[in-house]
């Protein structure tokens, strides 16, 4: 088990810090997301994350050695794109663009088509992973287990439900008497 490095920078230095991750030994990519801060009234925006890890050691029984690299994004900034660095984080970017409506600069997956959708149906509004989206009700509808088969209406007359134990109760002629 690896503990990872942490590693809080200032927006204008993310790219730069996670270069110097990739060319210090941490090269492979495992994920980027962001976490919602729209809550901090004095600072509403994202916090960035992005873990890498140094898989170097592995074959060697020393492990793998993990970093963490955050920022913070304010509402309305762009973050630098790190998909020059790791091809692996446009996917990443493309997800916490969608799901959390952060933007990021020079984002390039090698497409050439930009920041498209890549999760959630055309046509969809919102961003859902943020605090504020609102979800919508869903129509209750009445649990199909609530009547037993052949069962009628309250006024219909049927044989009561046989009473069965939950996994593991022993039934009511265990044990002493």
């Amino acid at each position: 088990m690896s503990t990872d490095e942490l590693h809080d920078v200032a927006l204008a230095d993310w790219h730069e810090a996670v270069a110097a991750a990739q060319a210090t030994g941490f090269t492979f990519f495992d994920w980027l997301s962001a976490v919602d801060r729209t809550y901090d009234e004095a600072a509403p925006g994202y916090d960035l994350v992005l873990r890498a890890l140094d898989v170097s050691h592995e074959g060697e029984g020393r492990g793998m050695r993990g970093i963490r690299i955050t920022t913070r994004v304010a509402e309305g900034e762009a973050a630098p794109s790190v998909t020059d660095v790791y091809a692996g984080s446009a996917w990443h970017e493309r997800e916490t663009h969608e799901m959390f409506g952060v933007e990021f600069a020079d984002f390039d997956d090698g497409s050439g088509s930009g920041m498209r959708p890549l999760l959630l149906p055309d046509g969809f509004e919102g961003t859902p992973l943020r605090k504020s989206f609102v979800l919508a009700a869903r129509a209750s509808k009445q649990w199909p287990g609530g009547k037993e088969p052949g069962e009628g209406h309250d006024s219909a007359k049927s044989p009561s439900r046989r009473r069965v134990q939950a996994p593991g109760v022993p039934g009511p002629d265990w044990g002493p008497r």
